[in-house]
Protein backbone atom coordinates (compact mmCIF):
# COMPACT_ATOMS: atom_id res chain seq x y z
CA UNK A 1 0.00 0.00 0.00
CA UNK A 2 3.04 2.33 1.09
CA UNK A 3 4.35 1.47 -2.36
CA UNK A 4 1.23 2.52 -4.35
CA UNK A 5 0.91 5.49 -2.60
CA UNK A 6 4.24 6.53 -2.94
CA UNK A 7 3.63 6.10 -6.63
CA UNK A 8 0.38 7.89 -6.90
CA UNK A 9 2.83 10.83 -4.79
CA UNK A 10 5.73 10.74 -7.40
CA UNK A 11 3.02 11.09 -9.97
CA UNK A 12 0.90 14.04 -9.07
CA UNK A 13 4.66 16.02 -8.67
CA UNK A 14 5.67 14.75 -11.78
CA UNK A 15 2.22 16.48 -13.42
CA UNK A 16 2.31 19.24 -11.31
CA UNK A 17 6.05 20.79 -12.23
CA UNK A 18 4.88 19.68 -15.71
CA UNK A 19 1.94 22.21 -15.57
CA UNK A 20 4.18 24.75 -13.33
CA UNK A 21 7.38 24.06 -15.84
CA UNK A 22 4.57 24.80 -18.88
CA UNK A 23 2.88 27.92 -17.75
CA UNK A 24 6.43 29.35 -16.47
CA UNK A 25 7.50 28.99 -20.16
CA UNK A 26 4.39 30.86 -21.67
CA UNK A 27 4.76 33.36 -19.18
CA UNK A 28 8.28 33.66 -20.71
CA UNK A 29 7.29 33.26 -24.28
CA UNK A 30 9.29 34.13 -26.47
CA UNK A 31 12.97 34.71 -25.42
CA UNK A 32 14.84 33.50 -28.02
CA UNK A 33 14.23 33.75 -31.71
CA UNK A 34 11.50 32.32 -33.77
CA UNK A 35 11.25 30.77 -36.94
CA UNK A 36 8.67 31.02 -39.31
CA UNK A 37 8.43 28.16 -42.12
CA UNK A 38 7.61 29.80 -45.99
CA UNK A 39 6.89 26.44 -47.33
CA UNK A 40 7.70 27.96 -51.07
CA UNK A 41 10.09 29.53 -52.77
CA UNK A 42 11.38 33.00 -52.74
CA UNK A 43 9.76 35.70 -54.51
CA UNK A 44 6.53 34.44 -54.70
CA UNK A 45 3.19 35.42 -52.53
CA UNK A 46 3.49 33.28 -49.76
CA UNK A 47 7.19 34.43 -49.40
CA UNK A 48 6.47 37.67 -49.20
CA UNK A 49 3.86 38.03 -46.57
CA UNK A 50 5.65 35.75 -44.73
CA UNK A 51 8.72 38.45 -44.77
CA UNK A 52 6.25 41.67 -44.29
CA UNK A 53 4.29 39.62 -41.57
CA UNK A 54 7.84 38.20 -39.47
CA UNK A 55 9.74 41.93 -39.41
CA UNK A 56 6.40 43.24 -37.95
CA UNK A 57 5.48 40.46 -35.56
CA UNK A 58 9.02 40.67 -34.36
CA UNK A 59 9.10 44.36 -33.44
CA UNK A 60 5.86 43.53 -31.13
CA UNK A 61 7.63 40.75 -29.59
CA UNK A 62 10.84 42.63 -29.61
CA UNK A 63 12.18 39.09 -30.30
CA UNK A 64 13.75 38.87 -34.04
CA UNK A 65 12.10 36.24 -36.45
CA UNK A 66 14.21 34.24 -39.60
CA UNK A 67 11.99 33.33 -42.51
CA UNK A 68 12.83 29.70 -43.64
CA UNK A 69 12.10 28.52 -46.87
CA UNK A 70 11.40 24.95 -47.35
CA UNK A 71 8.95 24.51 -50.72
CA UNK A 72 8.57 21.62 -52.13
CA UNK A 73 5.09 19.13 -52.86
CA UNK A 74 2.59 21.99 -53.13
CA UNK A 75 3.88 22.87 -49.37
CA UNK A 76 3.71 19.77 -47.82
CA UNK A 77 7.48 19.53 -47.43
CA UNK A 78 7.13 23.09 -45.77
CA UNK A 79 4.00 21.90 -43.62
CA UNK A 80 5.85 18.64 -42.32
CA UNK A 81 8.47 20.07 -40.82
CA UNK A 82 6.44 21.95 -38.82
CA UNK A 83 3.76 19.69 -37.56
CA UNK A 84 7.16 17.50 -36.47
CA UNK A 85 9.01 20.66 -34.80
CA UNK A 86 8.71 20.98 -30.61
CA UNK A 87 5.38 22.58 -29.90
CA UNK A 88 6.54 24.70 -27.49
CA UNK A 89 5.41 28.61 -29.78
CA UNK A 90 9.03 28.90 -32.06
CA UNK A 91 8.25 27.27 -35.41
CA UNK A 92 5.38 28.43 -37.28
CA UNK A 93 4.18 27.72 -40.96
CA UNK A 94 2.71 30.54 -43.25
CA UNK A 95 0.37 28.25 -44.87
CA UNK A 96 -1.97 28.45 -48.10
CA UNK A 97 -4.52 26.91 -49.97
CA UNK A 98 -2.40 23.94 -50.22
CA UNK A 99 -2.69 23.26 -46.62
CA UNK A 100 -6.40 22.76 -46.39
CA UNK A 101 -6.82 20.92 -49.51
CA UNK A 102 -3.34 18.76 -50.13
CA UNK A 103 -4.46 16.22 -47.93
CA UNK A 104 -7.78 15.45 -50.13
CA UNK A 105 -5.47 15.76 -53.11
CA UNK A 106 -2.01 13.38 -52.07
CA UNK A 107 -2.57 10.49 -50.92
CA UNK A 108 1.38 10.58 -49.91
CA UNK A 109 0.83 13.89 -47.75
CA UNK A 110 3.67 13.45 -45.37
CA UNK A 111 2.15 14.81 -42.11
CA UNK A 112 -1.68 14.24 -40.60
CA UNK A 113 -3.74 17.66 -40.91
CA UNK A 114 -4.57 17.80 -37.35
CA UNK A 115 -0.93 17.77 -36.67
CA UNK A 116 -0.96 21.36 -37.46
CA UNK A 117 -3.12 24.37 -36.07
CA UNK A 118 -4.66 27.52 -37.18
CA UNK A 119 -2.97 30.82 -35.41
CA UNK A 120 -4.19 33.90 -38.01
CA UNK A 121 -5.34 34.33 -41.01
CA UNK A 122 -2.07 36.98 -41.91
CA UNK A 123 -3.37 38.07 -45.99
CA UNK A 124 -5.78 37.16 -49.23
CA UNK A 125 -5.01 37.73 -52.44
CA UNK A 126 -6.52 37.97 -55.18
CA UNK A 127 -5.51 35.74 -58.50
CA UNK A 128 -6.01 37.27 -61.86
CA UNK A 129 -7.25 35.55 -64.94
CA UNK A 130 -5.20 36.51 -67.67
CA UNK A 131 -4.97 36.18 -71.72
CA UNK A 132 -2.99 37.40 -74.53
CA UNK A 133 -3.12 41.58 -74.96
CA UNK A 134 -4.41 41.36 -78.50
CA UNK A 135 -7.22 38.70 -77.64
CA UNK A 136 -10.66 40.84 -78.35
CA UNK A 137 -11.85 40.34 -75.41
CA UNK A 138 -12.65 43.00 -72.75
CA UNK A 139 -13.44 40.99 -69.92
CA UNK A 140 -14.11 36.98 -68.71
CA UNK A 141 -17.35 37.22 -70.13
CA UNK A 142 -16.64 38.21 -73.40
CA UNK A 143 -13.76 35.75 -73.26
CA UNK A 144 -16.41 33.24 -73.07
CA UNK A 145 -18.65 33.99 -75.28
CA UNK A 146 -16.13 34.50 -78.00
CA UNK A 147 -15.07 30.79 -77.22
CA UNK A 148 -18.25 29.35 -77.26
CA UNK A 149 -18.56 31.05 -80.86
CA UNK A 150 -15.85 29.86 -82.04
CA UNK A 151 -15.65 26.40 -83.90
CA UNK A 152 -14.29 24.38 -80.68
CA UNK A 153 -14.64 26.02 -77.38
CA UNK A 154 -11.26 24.38 -75.91
CA UNK A 155 -9.66 26.70 -73.53
CA UNK A 156 -5.83 25.75 -72.38
CA UNK A 157 -5.07 26.67 -69.49
CA UNK A 158 -2.04 26.40 -67.74
CA UNK A 159 -1.23 25.80 -63.83
CA UNK A 160 1.12 25.39 -61.04
CA UNK A 161 1.08 21.56 -61.49
CA UNK A 162 -2.74 19.59 -59.92
CA UNK A 163 -3.99 21.12 -56.91
CA UNK A 164 -2.36 24.33 -56.75
CA UNK A 165 -4.58 27.33 -57.17
CA UNK A 166 -4.29 27.84 -60.94
CA UNK A 167 -5.40 24.22 -61.03
CA UNK A 168 -8.45 25.18 -58.87
CA UNK A 169 -9.74 27.84 -61.26
CA UNK A 170 -9.63 26.10 -64.48
CA UNK A 171 -11.72 23.69 -62.91
CA UNK A 172 -14.11 26.20 -61.82
CA UNK A 173 -13.59 28.25 -64.76
CA UNK A 174 -15.02 24.56 -66.96
CA UNK A 175 -18.08 23.54 -64.24
CA UNK A 176 -19.53 27.42 -64.30
CA UNK A 177 -19.11 28.40 -67.70
CA UNK A 178 -19.44 25.49 -69.92
CA UNK A 179 -16.30 25.62 -71.69
CA UNK A 180 -13.41 22.66 -72.18
CA UNK A 181 -10.99 24.18 -70.35
CA UNK A 182 -8.22 21.98 -70.32
CA UNK A 183 -5.70 22.56 -67.42
CA UNK A 184 -2.08 21.98 -68.62
CA UNK A 185 0.92 21.52 -65.89
CA UNK A 186 3.85 23.44 -65.56
CA UNK A 187 6.18 23.69 -62.70
CA UNK A 188 5.25 27.24 -61.17
CA UNK A 189 2.96 29.58 -61.46
CA UNK A 190 5.50 31.70 -62.94
CA UNK A 191 6.17 29.21 -65.66
CA UNK A 192 2.35 28.82 -66.25
CA UNK A 193 2.15 33.04 -66.88
CA UNK A 194 4.92 32.60 -68.90
CA UNK A 195 3.36 30.11 -70.88
CA UNK A 196 0.56 32.70 -71.66
CA UNK A 197 2.96 35.39 -72.68
CA UNK A 198 4.28 33.01 -75.18
CA UNK A 199 1.05 31.80 -76.72
CA UNK A 200 1.38 27.91 -75.73
CA UNK A 201 -1.88 28.35 -74.02
CA UNK A 202 -4.44 30.48 -74.05
CA UNK A 203 -5.19 31.92 -70.41
CA UNK A 204 -4.29 31.16 -66.57
CA UNK A 205 -4.89 32.36 -63.38
CA UNK A 206 -2.16 33.81 -61.00
CA UNK A 207 -1.52 35.72 -57.93
CA UNK A 208 -2.21 39.55 -58.42
CA UNK A 209 1.52 39.83 -57.29
CA UNK A 210 2.72 37.91 -60.24
CA UNK A 211 0.05 39.01 -63.00
CA UNK A 212 -0.38 43.17 -62.21
CA UNK A 213 3.23 43.79 -63.64
CA UNK A 214 2.98 42.19 -66.70
CA UNK A 215 -0.60 43.66 -67.33
CA UNK A 216 0.77 46.82 -66.41
CA UNK A 217 3.97 46.14 -69.04
CA UNK A 218 1.34 45.65 -71.39
CA UNK A 219 2.45 41.19 -71.60
CA UNK A 220 -0.98 40.51 -70.42
CA UNK A 221 -4.77 41.10 -70.19
CA UNK A 222 -6.53 40.93 -67.48
CA UNK A 223 -10.24 39.80 -67.83
CA UNK A 224 -11.26 39.22 -63.97
CA UNK A 225 -10.18 38.80 -60.29
CA UNK A 226 -11.34 36.09 -58.42
CA UNK A 227 -12.64 37.86 -55.52
CA UNK A 228 -16.06 39.26 -54.54
CA UNK A 229 -14.83 42.88 -54.91
CA UNK A 230 -12.23 44.64 -56.97
CA UNK A 231 -8.70 45.72 -56.26
CA UNK A 232 -7.64 49.18 -55.10
CA UNK A 233 -4.57 49.06 -56.75
CA UNK A 234 -6.76 48.03 -60.31
CA UNK A 235 -9.97 49.10 -59.78
CA UNK A 236 -10.64 48.51 -63.53
CA UNK A 237 -10.68 44.84 -63.58
CA UNK A 238 -14.19 43.38 -62.92
CA UNK A 239 -14.62 40.52 -60.67
CA UNK A 240 -16.07 36.97 -61.60
CA UNK A 241 -19.05 37.62 -59.85
CA UNK A 242 -19.55 40.76 -61.83
CA UNK A 243 -18.93 38.86 -65.16
CA UNK A 244 -21.33 36.73 -63.92
CA UNK A 245 -19.58 33.76 -62.87
CA UNK A 246 -19.75 33.70 -59.05
CA UNK A 247 -18.96 30.11 -58.59
CA UNK A 248 -15.51 31.19 -60.08
CA UNK A 249 -13.91 32.28 -56.34
CA UNK A 250 -10.77 31.59 -54.66
CA UNK A 251 -7.87 33.20 -53.06
CA UNK A 252 -4.44 33.10 -52.35
CA UNK A 253 -4.13 33.23 -48.83
CA UNK A 254 -1.87 33.02 -46.53
CA UNK A 255 -2.15 32.07 -42.78
CA UNK A 256 -0.30 31.00 -39.64
CA UNK A 257 -0.14 27.38 -38.28
CA UNK A 258 1.59 25.96 -35.60
CA UNK A 259 2.55 22.32 -34.35
CA UNK A 260 -0.18 20.63 -32.41
CA UNK A 261 0.03 21.03 -28.43
CA UNK A 262 1.67 24.14 -28.38
CA UNK A 263 0.27 26.33 -25.65
CA UNK A 264 -2.94 27.47 -25.85
CA UNK A 265 -1.58 30.92 -24.58
CA UNK A 266 1.57 31.18 -26.74
CA UNK A 267 -0.91 30.82 -29.64
CA UNK A 268 -3.25 33.55 -28.11
CA UNK A 269 -0.13 35.47 -27.69
CA UNK A 270 1.29 35.24 -31.28
CA UNK A 271 -2.68 35.53 -32.52
CA UNK A 272 -2.50 39.16 -30.81
CA UNK A 273 0.70 40.05 -31.89
CA UNK A 274 -0.26 39.51 -35.69
CA UNK A 275 -3.42 41.52 -35.56
CA UNK A 276 -1.32 44.39 -34.23
CA UNK A 277 1.08 44.16 -37.22
CA UNK A 278 -1.28 43.91 -39.15
CA UNK A 279 -3.25 47.14 -38.34
CA UNK A 280 0.11 49.37 -38.81
CA UNK A 281 0.61 51.48 -41.58
CA UNK A 282 3.94 49.96 -42.71
CA UNK A 283 2.12 46.51 -43.33
CA UNK A 284 -0.76 47.77 -44.67
CA UNK A 285 1.86 49.79 -46.82
CA UNK A 286 3.84 47.12 -47.92
CA UNK A 287 0.96 44.40 -48.39
CA UNK A 288 -1.04 47.06 -50.68
CA UNK A 289 1.92 47.68 -53.16
CA UNK A 290 1.44 43.61 -53.91
CA UNK A 291 -2.52 44.06 -54.20
CA UNK A 292 -2.16 41.91 -51.07
CA UNK A 293 -5.48 42.54 -48.81
CA UNK A 294 -4.68 42.06 -44.75
CA UNK A 295 -5.98 39.45 -42.81
CA UNK A 296 -6.58 39.66 -39.20
CA UNK A 297 -9.38 37.99 -36.76
CA UNK A 298 -8.93 35.49 -33.67
CA UNK A 299 -8.06 32.33 -33.47
CA UNK A 300 -11.38 30.92 -34.04
CA UNK A 301 -12.19 33.25 -37.08
CA UNK A 302 -9.24 31.58 -38.85
CA UNK A 303 -10.29 27.95 -37.84
CA UNK A 304 -13.79 29.03 -39.22
CA UNK A 305 -12.27 30.20 -42.29
CA UNK A 306 -10.20 26.85 -42.91
CA UNK A 307 -13.64 25.13 -42.30
CA UNK A 308 -14.93 26.75 -44.99
CA UNK A 309 -12.61 26.16 -46.98
CA UNK A 310 -11.96 22.83 -46.99
CA UNK A 311 -15.64 22.18 -47.47
CA UNK A 312 -16.28 24.29 -50.93
CA UNK A 313 -12.29 23.28 -51.96
CA UNK A 314 -13.76 20.05 -51.41
CA UNK A 315 -16.28 19.86 -53.63
CA UNK A 316 -14.28 21.44 -56.59
CA UNK A 317 -11.90 18.74 -55.54
CA UNK A 318 -14.65 15.90 -56.08
CA UNK A 319 -15.95 17.79 -59.53
CA UNK A 320 -12.94 18.27 -60.95
CA UNK A 321 -11.52 14.31 -60.21
CA UNK A 322 -8.17 16.64 -59.02
CA UNK A 323 -5.18 14.45 -58.29
CA UNK A 324 -1.38 14.81 -56.79
CA UNK A 325 1.01 14.66 -60.18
Amino acid sequence: MKIFILKNTLAAMMTAAALGAGSAHAADWPDHPITIVAPFSAGGANDLVARIIAKAVGSELKQSIIVENRPGAGGAVGAAHVARAQPDGYTYLVGSNGTVTNSMIRSDQPYKDDEIVPVALLSVTPSVIVTQPDNPAKNLKEFVANAKAAKTDRVTFSTAGNGSTPHFVAVMMKAATGLNVEPIAYKSGAEGVTAVVGRQVDATSEASIVTLPLVQAGKLKALATTLDKRMASAPDIPTTKESGFPDIRVGHWAGLYAPAATPTDVLDKMNAAVNKALQTKAVQDALAQSSIEPGGGSRADFVAFTKDERARLGDVVKQGHMKAD
